[in-house]
């Protein structure tokens, strides 16, 4: 909507004000001037679509701020508004956000869960690193908790490290 609102504000800057005379510029303004008198007496509340709105907006930019009571049948307060609102729009983002850390992808955990049943003997430390030698970013702790959520045990204790290698 943003991206709408900027070419409609440059599309109206131009050529309205380069290709009229003077003449008939002021004769419109007087004709717009007096239906928007004839209109606040006969509507009492006026109801703005988005697209009104955006117009209106875009409009605003190109009248100075001290004549927009005379002109605009809204507050100088709400055209601003409008204004901020369709800015913010372009930055809003909490619709795509969720809370908490997003989810593992399904085939990490499927590779897990792999990797868990070939190699009995390993524990999650050794899968997360093999893991990341892969080039999946994982913590240890995940590994852990999807082999602790599928009911898989911890890798048997290993000897001691005194024991390596001391089998003489």
């Amino acid at each position: 909507m943003s991206t709408v609102y900027a070419v409609t504000r440059r599309l109206l800057s131009l050529p309205a004000l380069l290709f009229r005379s003077d003449v008939s510029k002021e004769a419109e303004l007087l004709v717009l001037r007096h239906e928007n008198a004839v209109l606040r007496r006969q509507v009492p509340r006026v109801r703005h679509e988005p697209a009104d709105r955006l117009w209106l907006a875009a409009l605003s930019s190109l009248i100075p701020r001290r004549r927009w009571a005379k002109i605009f049948s809204i507050s100088p307060a709400t055209l601003l508004t409008w204004h901020r609102k369709l800015v913010a729009n372009k930055w809003d983002n909490s619709r795509r956000r969720r809370p908490g850390r997003p989810p593992t992808a399904a085939a990490v955990k499927t590779r897990v869960l792999r990797m868990a049943a070939d190699n009995p003997t390993w524990g999650h430390r050794r899968i997360h690193g093999e893991l990341t030698r892969l080039g999946h970013k994982i913590a240890a702790s995940t590994v852990w908790n999807i082999l602790n959520h599928a009911g898989i045990d911890p890798a048997p204790p290993r000897a001691a490290a005194g024991q390596r290698g001391s089998s003489s």
